[in-house]
């Protein structure tokens, strides 16, 4: 992950390399193109026909298509930023957490207390439920605190709770 100021706004950009299986991306590019064909046509006519019903302010109709038509721009905007950062294929061999691994912890209270987890998010990894592991988004507490660190490294993070828990980086593979 690549993160730099903007001097004029003073904001963070955090620039993200998304790791993607091919079948993950092909099936995002195809998730994409019907949303923007055939799914914005398809909401564009269930407003029309909302619309031709009459009073729009107390039309649920109305008011429930739009909500779904700003949940599917959402979407849009999703994939399209991470089909614009994705890497196809499989992150090269290394010892530094990064999403799309697989990692193992040990948390420093107790070194045989172990979880292993998949850092990423099931969507973007083609996961279905079938799969039996943990998944943790880089933006959780553990998945945060662990991404871009080496395996021996330690690192703290802040419960929901509001406790601090350190856990220590045993192991990761592609």
């Amino acid at each position: 992950m690549e993160k730099s100021v903007d001097a004029g706004t003073n904001m963070c950009r955090v620039s993200e390399e998304i790791w993607l299986t091919q079948e993950a991306y092909d099936n995002l590019v195809e998730e994409l193109d019907y949303l923007k064909g055939e799914g914005r046509i398809a909401i564009t006519k269930k407003i029309a026909r909302a619309r031709d019903e009459g009073d729009l302010s107390e039309n649920a109709g109305y008011h429930a298509a739009r909500e779904e038509q700003g949940q599917m721009e959402a979407r849009i905007k999703q994939l399209s930023h991470v089909l614009e950062n994705a890497q196809v294929g499989e992150p090269s061999a290394t010892d530094v957490v990064q999403p799309g691994m697989k990692v193992t912890v040990y948390y420093d209270d107790d070194p045989d207390d172990t979880d292993t987890f998949l850092l990423g998010s099931r969507e973007l990894l083609n996961l279905d439920d079938s799969v039996d592991i943990e998944v943790y988004s880089p933006q959780s507490p553990l998945g945060g605190a662990v991404d871009g660190h080496k395996v021996g490294e330690s690192v703290s993070y802040k419960a929901p709770t509001g406790s601090t828990i350190t856990v220590t980086i045993k192991s990761v593979s592609a």
